[in-house]
């Protein structure tokens, strides 16, 4: 489906933006001693698995927040710990130039932007506008031309690591964008990740990022499939992960994130499944890539079966 049609007939999809369980607002509070006066106030909306630890992050580095989410319940250990918590993304444009959405697709992505309560309704020249939402990259190339139709910068800034990176401020951005603006753009994501990359023009992010989700999709059904076979052939999971990590099968998928219960702590295996990049999420954005790829590769069988 074409961006363009995207933001014109984009319909709410933003019931689901977080639905996570937080610390105490009390142990949020404590880690954020600011130099209020040396930092202007950045805008965050979308506070789910990954938005939610990455928003903290800022408040570590001393950044006050505006903050935004469809769900109050979502908002409120930012506003128990003094942060501005605002009722729409338009609200968020008007009280901050600088602005971070962590949105799970698409259309979540254009809502927030151009819907009727949206960035693009208050946003003010000169904005510094970041989505590190995991998107269709023509969605975000659409985005861009609309931002600056209005005198602001857009730049996609998907990111790598999962919740584990994004609490430790680990993540890995993949930035696309007006290159004399990286430089902006890199003082807030370094907040929250060790590695910013500049990839290129706007949607290059989001095009470096398909990559990696293409690959992390194979691995991973690649480990799961490999555990399975070997639990079922009366290997202990933990020694055959260790075997594995140990070879030449090792992957980020069996000595990270190993997708067997009881293996590994703390990652969603160990959580009944919870807290991670779901399937969903993930297999969007890569059936939009996997048309392009095919007519890309195979463009004289393509327009036969057309």
């Amino acid at each position: 489906m074409a961006a363009s049609f995207w933001l014109r007939g984009a319909a709410s999809g933003l019931r689901y933006w977080s639905r996570r369980q937080r610390p105490a607002a009390a142990s949020l509070a404590a880690v954020c001693s600011r130099s209020m006066a040396s930092k202007t106030p950045v805008g965050f909306i979308g506070l789910g698995n990954m938005g939610n630890p990455m928003a903290k992050n800022l408040m570590k580095h001393g950044y006050p927040l505006v903050i935004y989410d469809v769900f109050p319940d979502a908002c409120k250990e930012f506003r128990e710990a003094g942060e501005q918590v605002v009722s729409s993304p338009a609200d968020v444009a008007e009280k901050a130039d600088r602005i971070i959405t962590m949105l799970p697709t698409s259309m979540n992505a254009i809502e927030a932007y151009s819907g009727a309560n949206g960035i693009l309704k208050e946003m003010k020249k000169g904005s510094l506008l970041i989505d590190s939402s995991t998107i269709d990259p023509s969605v975000s190339k659409e985005l861009a031309k609309e931002v600056e139709k209005m005198g602001a910068v857009f730049m996609d800034a998907p990111v790598s690591g999962g919740v584990g990176a994004a609490r430790s401020g680990n993540l890995t951005f993949m930035v696309g964008g007006v290159e004399e603006e990286f430089a902006a753009a890199k003082e807030l994501l370094s907040c929250m990740g060790s590695n910013v990359v500049y990839c290129g023009a706007v949607g290059t992010g989001q095009a470096a990022k398909i990559c990696n989700n293409m690959l992390l999709a194979i691995s991973m059904i690649g480990t799961a499939e490999a555990m399975n076979l070997g639990i079922r052939l009366g290997l202990d999971p933990k020694l055959l992960a260790k075997i594995l990590n140990m070879s030449s099968g090792r992957c980020w998928s069996s000595d990270t994130y190993n997708p067997v219960p009881g293996v590994m702590d703390g990652v969603p295996s160990a959580n009944n499944y919870q807290g991670g990049f779901g399937t969903t999420l993930m297999a969007k954005p890569l059936s939009g890539i996997l048309g392009f790829v095919l007519v890309s590769v195979f463009p004289r069988t393509v327009s036969i079966e057309q």
